[in-house]
């Protein structure tokens, strides 16, 4: 993983981390995701990365949707 990339949120299901990230997008900020989730069982988090220099930005974005 890239050292520029910094977490920013995480979920269990597709469904959030998707909404996140096109609301970030909207915002001009790109995202990108991890999926831990175990293929044979489905179970595991989703992770969301930005970079560096979006965190703060993307922190404050994602603080106002509640999710």
């Amino acid at each position: 993983m890239e050292k520029n990339l910094r977490e920013v949120f995480s979920a269990d299901d597709d469904y959030k981390i998707n909404l996140i990230q096109e609301v970030l997008t909207e915002h001009g900020i790109d995202s990108v995701t991890l999926d831990q989730k175990g293929s044979a069982l489905l179970v595991g988090e989703i992770k969301l990365y930005v970079d560096q220099r979006d965190e703060k930005k993307a922190r404050e974005i994602i603080a106002t949707h509640n999710i």
